[in-house]
């Protein structure tokens, strides 16, 4: 879920913080979602230029005061992470993710998207935006952990008698089961790491559970079971954005 924006906010603001070094912060990134580049510059007078490597980007940044990435991961209906404008919401909408940088007199937004090049290239462009400079409404790191468990709970009694995660596929469910391995980066604390950890876990059977709503269920039971997914998904996005902002300076 979301392993473009994610890496990036969690290995920047380590690189911010002073627990890594930027080439093992962007050499991280990249491992991930591929080589990075800026994309289209859409308006004029944004500190980008269309076609440069993001470890060039982010250096040029650094010297404009850039001082936090946050993470956004909007879905319809819940601009989570998002400040506006328009334009920048609805990139991050289409894209259900995208980061705010915080820089010394303004904030500007980035939106991934897959750059495909030929049959072998595959990297991620990240098309810059302007955005307003207000601090995004997230939830705090406790509160988030909170509401997952308390969801997490609400969700297990929904769909108690209407879906069961045995039915999966046996590679389906050794892949729920396995772990997700760092969902973050050097320097996050414990809390920030259990957190996206489990969120990430979550994620997954979310993401899983949906192709399938609805087969072999009646109208109430596929209802039942898409409203409890959908709490699922927004409590799992708190908390991913929560965490991520763990580590801000």
């Amino acid at each position: 879920m979301h392993l473009t924006s994610a890496p990036l906010v969690a290995w920047g603001n380590a690189w911010l913080a002073g627990h890594t070094g930027l080439d093992e912060a962007v050499d991280s990134v990249e491992r991930i979602g591929g080589p990075g580049m800026i994309g289209t510059v859409p308006v004029p007078g944004l500190p980008f230029d269309s076609g440069v490597p993001l470890r060039t980007a982010l250096v040029r940044l650094r010297g404009l005061g850039l001082s936090a990435f946050r993470l956004a991961l909007p879905a319809e209906g819940d601009p989570l992470g998002l400040v506006g404008p328009a334009e920048l919401n609805r990139a991050a909408l289409e894209a259900r993710e995208g980061v705010l940088l915080r820089l010394a007199d303004r904030q500007v937004g980035l939106v991934p998207s897959a750059d495909r090049r030929g049959s072998s290239y595959a990297g991620v462009a990240w098309t810059p935006y302007p955005a307003n400079d207000t601090p995004p409404q997230v939830p705090g790191l406790a509160e988030a952990e909170q509401a997952l468990r308390l969801t997490l709970v609400e969700t297990a009694e929904l769909l108690e008698g209407v879906d069961d995660i045995t039915a999966f596929p046996a590679d389906v469910r050794e892949r729920l089961a396995r772990s997700p391995g760092p969902s973050l980066a050097p320097g996050y604390p414990p809390r920030a790491l259990r957190v996206a950890d489990q969120a990430v876990r979550l994620a997954r059977i979310v993401e899983t559970a949906d192709p399938r709503s609805g087969r072999g269920m009646s109208a109430h039971q596929a209802g039942t079971r898409g409203e409890a997914l959908r709490r699922l998904d927004s409590a799992v996005r708190r908390a991913l954005v929560a965490a991520h902002a763990a580590l801000e300076r």
